[in-house]
């Protein structure tokens, strides 16, 4: 990590949130467990400054919550939180389909086409964290075709709730199930036809949903099937 000498704050602090976020992601934080100011600046060389601006980024996302005398901690959203936010990204990503698929070129396709192909190799090897990321660069370059600026902001702020990695990282969780629910997307994209996108992308989503509904536990589900485990990370 850079450390505070020639760089502004701000741009560390984003740097830092990123880095908590891909902690966060890959289950070096898991739900409940505390995030240390002194510690992550430790860990990253740098002030508690931008450390603290970083994690108030997290918190404004809905990833961490941040308690006076207690600190922060990892978020475990509830399955209703869950599934709202799959709901609106479905709404999303529909309307980025109509907007972009006129658009998408033969470049376009063929970057979709090798992002599902990344996704299923990393299946075929288990990699959880590599297919979640897969399925989130997937998703992103799909919106990206729309070129509209505020429509990728707007999805980008649900990314943290809704993001696949929420679903592999459960027990039980199966990569190529996960990957599976992507080839009818990119079939409907070599057709050009944005409605069929559409059909396509709600087929996903209503799958994901069903999906996540059965097996999400909230907080009240896990206190009762396990003790909770440490807080701190592993």
């Amino acid at each position: 990590m850079t450390d505070d000498g020639g760089i502004s704050r701000s741009v560390l602090a984003e740097q830092v949130k990123d880095r908590l976020l891909q902690d966060i992601l890959s289950g070096r934080y898991p739900s409940h467990s505390r995030i240390v100011e002194t510690r992550v600046a430790r860990e990253l060389g740098t002030s508690q400054a931008p450390v603290r601006e970083a994690l108030r980024g997290l918190e404004a996302l809905g990833v961490i919550e941040i308690h006076p005398f207690r600190g922060a901690r990892v978020r475990h959203p509830s399955r209703g939180e869950l599934l709202e936010a799959y709901a609106v990204r479905a709404e999303l990503e529909a309307l980025g389909a109509r907007l972009g698929v006129p658009r998408m070129s033969d470049a376009d396709l063929a970057e979709i086409e090798a992002l599902l192909a990344a996704m299923e190799q990393a299946a075929d090897g288990g990699d959880r964290h590599e297919v979640a990321v897969a399925d989130a660069t997937f998703h992103s370059r799909l919106l990206k075709l729309a070129g509209n600026a505020t429509l990728e902001r707007v999805w980008r702020s649900l990314e943290p709730f809704s993001r696949t990695y929420i679903t592999l990282v459960a027990p039980g969780a199966d990569t190529h199930w996960t990957a599976g629910l992507h080839p009818g997307i990119v079939e409907a994209l070599r057709t050009r036809d944005p409605e069929r996108v559409v059909a396509a992308l709600r087929d996903h989503f209503d799958r994901a949903s069903a999906h996540l509904a059965e097996g999400w536990q909230d907080d009240e589900a896990e206190a009762e099937a396990a003790p909770r485990t440490a807080s701190r990370p592993r």
